[in-house]
């Protein structure tokens, strides 16, 4: 009877947590940000094959989206604050898959059709496709970045209620989660593109995005039903109680309530009044940029403002795993089946990270975690410094770095001899995606050491740790001190910020692409790195002073709640 009781209960347990609506936001989670990850990957490769070969409209892409997030990410996030939470997260569901699915299928016809277009009009008719196609993918990304804020940001932590380790372990697991379908997702829509096609990877992509919003609806209605909190919003439902309570016929029958409904009635004309200035042609004009100044305001004003802008700076750097570092490695003689096992090291590191978090913080509290994250991650980036002056770097100043830039200008590449043209790392003859290789045209030659390049990818897979570590610390700390009816708009204006530093260190690129320059940005990248936990420090140190440096006991931890949000500073 005991054994058959205790299956029960366990039954009974597995079930409930497959039915929480804890599990139904990382199931609805996974489905978005596997589908998010696929046309991340592949809309850069359609752009590059639509283009014969060149990077040029992937550059014009990425510049769209970054710009159109740091313009509109302030605006973004003050719609999800003004609206309600289902809606906006239906809202931005069925934008983004239902844009995914149109680009999708206007990238099928222009690769089906792409020489009978090319004559239509001189291209004008191919070039306006490019321009739609661009379009629409960049209104795809602002509704996931929408979807992003809602989800991320706000429904995990009423899902979480008060509960800040459950709050931690639901952040940790989605980044978990995050992780792995940015290395698994990539390779299944590859593998589909290399044995079918890219006519065959658009159609799949759009299919995939239409049976995954189905079924993320679904879920975000059971989420919505199984939590009671979420229909409750600052602001919405609060305010309409409110109204209703002030509207008792009962208080209206005696003198004082005659009295109070005179005054509200006399305050309710007086907005009358105001309403036609507010609702004139000028303001309504000037609406999104009052949005965008009182967004970053706010922003400004909030007691973990060094906190965001440390993590923005750790966007401002060529370690990580991303197109330009990848190239970089391919000029240095690393080949695509090297560069698959240097981004698994990579996606394990960062799930160490993620699973070393829950552990610290349970020890040492939110913001001593962020600290010693950043204390790992900048000694592990010592490494990637001495790479720069290791045996079989190709470090050299004087090499200039508008030499490769300066040859595509005037034409004058071909001309010159092999030895005196830098390769560059932007060039599409080792364009690298995910690991493996898209086009190489020719085995470069082997480097005489490979210390340099062990050096520099053992500090970046290392840093994976800190790095990962303190961007859930951070996380933790804005969803848990910035206030409900302003959750939306200061994690818009984060995502702004996040994408401006990532588009200067993008620019920095483009003004030293050459890989004799590569090590500059290194030393660059570092060095904002460390002004990014220089900030940190700050803000650390303003909260908890001396007590930074003490690794709390649970029961001084008891006593000094380092975590408590009345222990952070108000203002700035």
């Amino acid at each position: 009877m005991d054994n058959a009781g205790s299956k029960k209960r366990c039954c009974e347990s597995v079930q409930e947590f497959f039915t929480s609506p804890k599990f139904l936001i990382y199931l609805g989670h996974g489905l978005s940000t596997w589908g998010d990850r696929m046309w991340n990957f592949a809309v850069a490769v359609f752009l590059v094959g639509l283009y014969g070969n060149s990077l040029l409209l992937t550059a014009v892409y990425g510049l769209v989206v970054a710009g159109s997030v740091l313009l509109l990410g302030a605006i973004i996030g003050d719609w999800v604050d003004k609206n309600p939470r289902l809606k906006v997260a239906q809202t931005s569901l069925v934008v983004q898959n239902f844009a995914v699915i149109l680009c999708g299928i206007l990238l099928m016809v222009v690769f089906q059709l792409k020489e009978q277009i090319a004559e239509l009009y001189n291209g004008w008719i191919l070039t306006c496709c490019y321009i739609l196609v661009i379009s629409i993918a960049n209104i795809a990304n602002l509704a996931s970045t929408a979807m992003s804020i809602t989800i991320q940001r706000d429904w995990v932590v009423v899902v979480a209620g008060q509960d800040s380790s459950k709050l931690a372990d639901m952040n940790a697991t989605v980044r978990i989660i995050d992780q792995l379908t940015n290395i698994l997702a990539p390779m299944l829509v590859g593998q589909i593109m290399a044995f079918g096609s890219n006519f065959i990877g658009c159609g799949f992509i759009a299919g995939w995005n239409l049976c995954s919003m189905c079924l993320e609806y679904g879920l975000l209605w059971k989420v919505y039903q199984k939590t009671p909190a979420l229909a409750l919003k600052a602001g919405k439902k609060e305010d309409d109680q409110e109204l209703k309570q002030l509207n008792f016929p009962n208080e209206l029958e005696n003198g004082k309530g005659t009295v109070e409904g005179s005054q509200l009635m006399n305050e309710m004309a007086v907005v009358k009044a105001d309403s036609p200035k507010k609702t004139s042609c000028c303001y309504q004009i000037t609406e999104p940029l009052r949005t965008i100044r009182d967004g970053w305001v706010a922003y400004y004003n909030q007691s973990i403002f060094f906190a965001g802008m440390s993590l923005s700076f750790l966007y401002m750097t060529v370690l990580g795993f991303d197109c330009i570092t990848t190239g970089y490695a391919y000029t240095q003689g690393l080949n695509g089946s090297v560069l698959s096992l240097l981004m698994g090291a990579s996606a394990v590191s960062g799930i160490c990270g993620t699973v070393a978090f829950t552990w610290v913080r349970k020890k040492c509290g939110l913001i001593r975690t962020g600290f010693i994250s950043g204390v790992v991650q900048l000694s592990c980036l010592i490494l990637c410094v001495a790479s720069v002056f290791a045996p079989g770097s190709p470090f050299d100043l004087s090499v200039s770095p508008f030499q490769d830039i300066y040859s595509h200008l005037t034409g004058n590449g071909g001309n010159l001899p092999e030895a005196d043209h830098p390769a560059s790392m932007l060039n599409i003859d080792g364009l690298l995606v995910n690991g493996s290789t898209a086009l190489p045209a020719e085995e470069l030659p082997p480097l005489q050491s490979y210390l340099s390049v062990s050096l520099l990818f053992s500090g970046v897979i290392a840093a994976r740790i800190g790095l990962w570590s303190f961007d859930l610390t951070v996380t933790q700390l804005i969803q848990e001190n910035v206030i409900e009816s302003e959750r939306g708009v200061i994690n818009g204006v984060q995502n702004s910020m996040n994408y401006l530093l990532d588009l200067l260190h993008f620019i920095m690129v483009i003004l030293a692409p050459n890989p004799e320059a590569f090590g500059l940005l290194v030393i660059l990248s570092v060095s904002f790195v460390a002004m990014g936990h220089i900030m940190y420090f700050r803000f650390a140190f303003k909260s908890l002073g001396r007590r930074l440096f003490l690794c709390c006991s649970p029961e001084q931890k008891a006593q000094a709640l380092p975590d408590s949000p009345s222990s952070l500073p108000t203002t700035v």
